[in-house]
């Protein structure tokens, strides 16, 4: 069975990863490992979150799995460190795992590649500093960002509590109609099960964090099957 190992921050919404499992037919084996710092949506504490020694402690964890490739799954604790940095961060998570890595900023970058898009809404929960770096580094990637919106969510812990139809209405109230999709951009945010309802609401793509990870993850073990559970990306 394919094993993709996920490096998660603290406790959020990490049970949208089993939640995947059984919307793929059990056919991957999808772990988790947390490892643990301040859940802050702040520049220090997100680059303490995504350092070597904290990610090298996430894949040690994971080692017992055997996993094909391992995903740090945190979207700020990776685009913090900005394009260069987060290059060298996914560098240093594959050398001390042994498998091939990488973060979920790098899944939505690839993610939107893999279904040509190039302009896009941000709908994220971060404070409007924290969000900001995100957009950056989406426009690194030459994705155009005709629109962002910030919740002005101190912590990952807040955002895991959101109930689905706050999700949905984060999402569909922070389109754009010149948008080609709609990107959500934290993993503590649960997604999975309320993908295709904004996906139908809004008719267009939308990307969430959880499930470019998982696909991301997926990708790097060389089989990502179809799923029309899991959003216009894996259809």
């Amino acid at each position: 069975m394919p094993t993709i190992g996920f490096i998660y921050p603290d406790h959020a919404a990490e049970d949208d990863y089993p939640f995947a499992e059984g919307l793929l037919g059990d056919r991957y084996a999808l772990p988790v490992a947390h490892i643990y710092g301040t859940d802050l949506h702040a520049v220090p504490e997100l680059l303490d979150l995504g350092s070597e020694r904290r990610l090298a402690d996430g894949a040690a964890l994971l080692a017992e799995h055997t996993p094909d490739a391992v995903v740090w799954a945190c979207t700020s604790g990776s685009f913090v460190y900005q394009w260069d940095g987060a290059h060298e961060q996914v560098e240093k998570l594959a050398a001390a795992a042994g498998k091939p890595a990488s973060s979920t900023s790098f899944a939505f970058v690839r993610a939107a590649e893999k279904l040509g898009l190039k302009r896009v809404a941000v709908a994220a929960s971060y404070p409007d500093d924290v969000a900001k770096l995100f957009v950056e580094f989406l426009s690194r990637a030459g994705i155009e960002i005709v629109a962002m919106s910030s919740e002005d969510i101190d912590t990952a812990a807040e955002v895991g509590r959101l109930s689905p139809d706050a999700v949905i209405e984060l999402a569909v109230s922070h389109d754009h109609p010149d948008a080609d999709a709609v990107l959500i951009p934290d993993t503590a945010m649960r997604t999975l099960d309320v993908l295709n309802t904004i996906e139908e609401r809004l008719g267009k793509p939308v990307l969430t964090a959880n499930q470019v990870t998982i696909w991301e993850g997926l990708r790097l073990a060389g089989e990502v099957p179809e799923s029309a559970a899991l959003g216009a990306l894996f259809r």
